[in-house]
């Protein structure tokens, strides 16, 4: 395939027109294209000969609470053209949108009425093309969120599956008999409480829903369900996006013989029995249609880039998303072994970054602490007292290890998890389901918090769709832009770091001081006559002393020189011996 991210001279102009053409792309799209083709600023990634996403800064946007341009209280998509030079000066490399579909917004965006058009609350095409555009000004791609499991139930598809058994749609989603009146047909659960079975009575059978009743899953065991979607995939790549993140994509498949799940002991937050999910998750089916997808996806210029939503329970399932040895799956599974163990503990995540560096074949890790679905990781890691170090010694993880680098918006000011006090408050249905106990997601996802103004600068709204948290007037781009030691500046600082540096750029990983329970130690090999990088992580409330022995590596060790740090004891450090490390501190130095 051609290659746009290399110079124009490796193929014509006249070449590249013939292509667009014999595709069908619009007189738009041939424009968008020929613009990347041309490409010769960072965008075009020169000098290398990595594809953009191996080194790339992925923002995640919840389009909803970033940017309010029209002020009704809900963020749009002109909110984030607006917002492109914050994330042009923090070092964004692409966008994540979580979805901006037409859709009935029950589950806010993840149940799609409609695959190739834009839902009027967040705008038009045509405002999605703008921000295609002034983003490309700017060096930053846009992902969109390709939800593959299921539609809405008002997507004209399920429409007509619904309408009668003999429908050709029918057997795009899953129905069955039940077992008796009022008895689904068999144990399985929904991901958001209950069974996963809905009675429909316009043809007296039970559809499946691993999510939301309004979520019913497609059939993926229908050739014509892969062509369906596949087409909807290439609409938004001939429009110009940079690649997809791919929502529950193990749960594509499910057991044709719908046998029951296995019982695992215990209740849920729903107070529904925990099942085993072996026969509705992480069938080796979808891996098939993962390189069909690759391969389509990779017809296309300019390293597309595929990721996943992958909770995996080990190594060995996420290396099988990669396609193993043969490279053909997803570019970039999300490895939420390491952001997600909600612990600081120095020996597990040694152990699991590890693992992921040297057990995937050689694939590109891809790592986060934060997303839409979890309490933000200031509050799964912070104890209370020293949650500032903390951000920061979890911002250090993320931007020096080998990964990919994929953050939520917020993450870089200190935005906490605001959970609604109330449950006439909640507005996510999980939360309103399992409540108390499960009071969903809305903490994760208020509005992005600007300056100190009404309603954090989000909007002008007399309400927003969400609170804007109480801590916005300090907390806040604003204030802490004009803060020299702010959380947002060690953000920034590091992510320069991380695209200046050689060593932390492609240099190759290697643990130190391997058995420390309390210190997390790595070392970034620089390439050939550039330092290498050290980085000391103290992940304990009390002062932890380290030596970092290089013995075997390959390197000297003889200067040494702090590039970043978040205490002012460590900025003078010589020497690799008797490091003190204060409580949570973070330390990066360069090593030749």
């Amino acid at each position: 395939m051609m290659k746009l991210n290399r110079p124009l001279c490796t193929f014509s102009l006249l070449a590249f027109m013939v292509l667009a053409t014999s595709r069908g792309y619009s007189c738009r799209t041939q424009a968008t294209l020929l613009v990347l083709a041309s490409s010769t600023g960072p965008l075009a990634a020169q000098g290398t000969p990595d594809p953009w996403w191996k080194h790339a800064v992925i923002y995640e946007i919840y389009p909803r609470s970033f940017q309010d341009s029209t002020g009704d209280g809900i963020g749009d998509l002109r909110g984030i053209t607006q917002r492109l030079d914050y994330l042009q000066s923090l070092g964004v490399d692409a966008i994540w949108l979580s979805p901006i579909y037409p859709s009935p917004q029950v589950d806010f965006g993840y149940d799609i009425s409609d695959y190739e058009n834009v839902d009027p609350q967040y705008g038009t095409l045509a405002d999605f093309d703008e921000l295609v555009a002034e983003a490309k000004k700017r060096n930053i791609r846009i992902i969109m969120d390709m939800v593959m499991n299921h539609t809405s139930d008002k997507h004209p598809w399920f429409v007509e599956s619904r309408s009668s058994r003999t429908n050709p749609k029918r057997d795009w989603y899953i129905w069955r008999d039940g077992k008796g009146p009022g008895i689904p047909p068999n144990n399985w659960e929904s991901v958001f409480g209950h069974s996963a079975w809905k009675f429909d009575a316009t043809t007296n059978q039970w559809y499946y829903h691993k999510f939301y009743p309004e979520q019913p899953d497609l059939n993926w065991r229908n050739p014509e369900v892969e062509k369906a979607m596949f087409d909807s995939v290439r609409f938004w790549l001939d429009r110009g996006v940079a690649g997809f993140r791919l929502d529950a994509i193990p749960t594509l498949f499910e057991d044709p013989q719908l046998r029951n799940e296995k019982e695992i002991g215990g209740v849920n937050a729903y107070g529904d029995l925990n099942l085993d999910n072996s026969y509705t998750d992480n069938l080796p089916e979808v891996h098939d249609v993962m390189r069909r997808l690759r391969k389509m996806v990779a017809s296309y210029p300019g390293d597309r880039v595929l990721i996943g939503e992958t909770y995996l329970p080990n190594i060995q399932e996420l290396d099988k998303w990669y396609g193993g040895s043969r490279h053909d799956e997803l570019n970039l599974p999300m490895d939420m072994q390491i952001g997600f163990t909600n612990k600081l503990d120095a020996n597990l995540l040694r152990q699991r970054i590890e693992e992921v560096e040297t057990k995937v074949h050689g694939n590109q890790p891809l790592v986060v602490f934060d997303n839409h679905d979890n309490a933000r990781s200031w509050n799964r890691y912070g104890d209370g007292v020293h949650d500032d170090a903390i951000a920061r010694l979890l911002a250090t993880m993320l931007f020096t290890t080998r990964a990919t680098a994929l953050m939520y918006y917020g993450q870089e000011l200190g935005m906490v998890t605001t959970t609604p006090t109330r449950k006439e408050d909640v507005k996510d249905p999980i939360g309103v389901i399992g409540w108390p106990n499960e009071k969903g997601r809305d903490g994760e996802r208020t509005p992005m918090q600007w300056n100190a103004s009404k309603d954090a600068g989000f909007s002008t709204a007399a309400a927003t769709w969400l609170p804007v948290p109480p801590d916005y007037t300090t907390i806040n781009v604003q204030a802490e832009e004009a803060d020299p030691n702010s959380l947002l500046d060690w953000y920034k600082k590091l992510i320069e770091l991380r695209r200046t540096n050689p060593a932390l750029r492609d240099g190759e990983p290697q643990m130190l001081d391997p058995t420390n329970p309390n210190v997390l130690s790595y070392l970034r090999k620089g390439p050939p006559g550039s330092p290498s990088v050290v980085v000391s992580l103290n992940f304990t409330a009390q002062p932890q002393t380290v030596s970092l022995d290089l013995a075997g590596t390959g390197i000297a060790g003889v200067n040494i020189m702090t590039l970043m740090t978040d205490d002012a004891s460590l900025q003078s450090t010589k020497s690799l011996t008797h490091i003190v490390l204060p409580p949570f501190a973070s330390w990066v130095a360069s090593v030749q």
